[in-house]
């Protein structure tokens, strides 16, 4: 380690530091988080939304604005033709403009059918590349991007070490899909830290962790939505922030195409009313 590697005390004592740069709600830039839900629950579409607007700057989902750049989105549970169907969805929500801006500045690698392992060379290089000049590279989901064993804190420590050493070479912010444990979905706990599936160190060791869960039937009688309906609502918050202000949930509709929109919820006086449509 040479000398340009350590603090320089002195000038963090005298200097003013930059301002932090976030690259989505309280997640610095250059760092590695999750988006952790059950299945089925549409992290994939959000993940897609989420790294629309990191490219394009639109904020669809009224998440607050965020600086714009390159993002490499890599699903590898999806086929392309999937992804296809929630991109054309998605663009009926956008203008010609802002299409073309996100077309230029997101890249779309479907890996579905591959035997992908971060812990080899060939894909930790592959990887650091498509990181190279971006903002923002999402993995969906981490599960399709290694081989061990995930209740093992020795294996996923190394998994995010890989991660980091992406984020700490290039800048770019790397964001992994995660599955809920299985008793996330007995208790409705999925906001929670600890609704992350495997070994604490998948969230001991980022700095960030996001949620989407679905709209439970306590919720949906407290907001008086018919449960019929309750199935097209999904509440999306930060469970872990090490840096920045606390971020306040949201609750997002999902529309044709699995497209995500912001739903205004307000708690219902009659609890005994209900609504068909938000």
């Amino acid at each position: 380690m040479n000398h340009s590697d350590y603090i320089n005390i002195r000038h963090a004592f005298e200097v003013e530091p930059p301002q932090l740069d976030y690259v989505m709600p309280n997640m610095v830039a250059g760092t590695v988080g999750s988006l952790v839900s059950p299945g089925g629950a549409g992290k994939s579409m959000l993940a897609l939304q989420l790294a629309a607007q990191v490219a394009g700057g639109t904020d669809l989902l009224d998440i607050g604005e965020i600086t714009t750049g390159n993002v490499a989105y890599l699903p590898a549970e999806d086929p392309p033709i999937a992804i296809h169907h929630r991109l054309h969805a998605l663009g009926k929500h956008m203008s010609a403009e802002l299409q073309q801006i996100v077309a230029d500045r997101l890249l779309i690698r479907p890996w579905i059918g591959h035997c992908l392992d971060i812990m080899s060379k060939g894909l930790l290089d592959q990887l650091q590349q498509l990181a190279e000049g971006r903002r923002l590279m999402v993995l969906d989901t981490l599960r399709r991007f290694h081989i061990e064993e995930e209740n093992s804190s020795g294996p996923m420590s190394q998994v995010i070490s890989r991660m980091e050493y992406i984020a700490a070479q290039t800048g770019c912010s790397v964001v992994f899909l995660h599955h809920t444990n299985k008793s996330v979905a007995i208790s409705g706990t999925g906001d929670q830290q600890q609704a992350s599936r495997g070994s604490s160190v998948l969230v001991d060791n980022i700095r960030w962790q996001s949620y989407l869960t679905c709209m439970s039937q306590a919720e949906a009688e407290n907001y008086g939505v018919d449960q019929s309906q309750r199935g097209y609502f999904v509440r999306f918050g930060v469970s872990k922030a090490n840096y920045g202000a606390p971020f306040k949930e949201r609750w997002f509709r999902r529309n044709e195409g699995g497209v995500l929109t912001p739903a205004v919820l307000e708690p219902s006086k009659n609890r005994g009313a209900r609504r068909d449509e938000i």
